[in-house]
């Protein structure tokens, strides 16, 4: 792919370059993203339908659970579609408002996730640590509330990071990188970046730092109740409950934050490790979050089942 500079005049499309050192296997490489994003899609959409279909699942758990599978959709297809065809026609090409409008999903929608996943652990620790108020601090204008903060917030947040990209001016057409992330695209500009940098590393440091010590003090209260519960198998449901909650959180944010902070400090990193990670943090948890949530929760494996006109007792 030949490179194409332009000193002093703004590209009307972006190159990307996939996964640098890679492009050999690019082919092959896009047979298990295709495989882990069609699981994806059947897996978030599964949730979907069985919380759709049935009213006894209308409650704040599931209602947060379909949040989080929404958002999971529009992660996983904003980047994996262009990344297929990428990987297997060599289409790198991506117009300049496709790009912008990339990122914006990519990052606002992963910062809305946060949001999601805080909610979804304040939601444990009511039902845990104060199941008599459950019901009157998480009614169902609350959990829509809820919801609406953390589109609002994340949202919010990307909306002045997209508008200082598109005052930027280009000397490279050329993103080093499998999609429109951020600094990729802005260590194209020819002109001071600093602005940019400032922002992208504030908002990401604030939401990403704001979100994990909530999440992190509310499972310690958790922690503490938990211990207190007089019965050994009480005790051992909880966990497994919590544990698998810990696991998607740790899931997200442990691969987001190596990427972020990789691609503006970690100039010993592997090129092409750092955006193989990146590439599968944005397919690897959508597929995985309904496979856990779907194991651990009876009510959803049952669901599906139901949906699939297969009863339980007939298996």
């Amino acid at each position: 792919m030949k490179l194409t500079n332009h000193s002093h005049q703004n590209p009307t499309s972006f190159l990307l370059m996939g996964i640098p050192g890679l492009e050999a296997s690019h082919f092959w490489i896009a047979f298990p993203f295709c495989s882990m994003y069609a699981l994806a899609v059947l897996g978030n959409m599964v949730v979907l339908l069985v919380v759709y279909s049935e009213p006894v699942l209308h409650q704040p758990m599931y209602l947060f659970l379909c949040m989080l599978s929404t958002i999971d959709l529009v992660l996983c297809t904003s980047t994996v579609p262009k990344l297929l065809a990428l990987f297997w026609t060599k289409d790198a090409e991506i117009t300049f408002g496709a790009c912008a409008a990339q990122m914006f999903f990519i990052h606002g929608f992963s910062a809305v996730e946060s949001g999601i996943l805080l909610a979804m652990a304040f939601d444990c620790y009511l039902a845990i640590c104060r199941p008599l108020h459950y019901g009157l601090l998480l009614s169902p204008e609350s959990v829509g509330k809820l919801g609406a903060a953390a589109v609002l917030r994340g949202l919010g947040l990307m909306t002045p990071l997209t508008c200082l990209l598109a005052r930027l001016r280009y000397c490279s057409r050329v993103v080093a990188h499998s999609y429109c992330e951020h600094m990729a695209v802005v260590k194209l500009a020819c002109a001071a970046t600093q602005p940019n940098n400032i922002y992208g590393i504030t908002a990401a440091t604030l939401v990403v730092g704001t979100d994990s010590i909530c999440i992190a003090v509310s499972y310690a209260l958790i922690l503490r109740a938990v211990l207190g519960l007089s019965s050994k198998e009480a005790r051992a449901k909880t966990f497994g409950t919590c544990g698998s909650y810990l696991g998607v959180i740790l899931l997200f944010y442990t691969p987001g934050l190596f990427s972020f902070y990789t691609q503006r400090f970690g100039q010993h990193v592997p090129r092409h490790i750092h955006i193989l990670l990146a590439d599968l943090y944005l397919v690897v948890p959508p597929m995985l979050n309904p496979i856990i949530y779907g194991m651990k929760t009876k009510q959803i494996w049952d669901g599906a089942l139901r949906l699939l006109k297969w009863s339980p007792a007939q298996s």
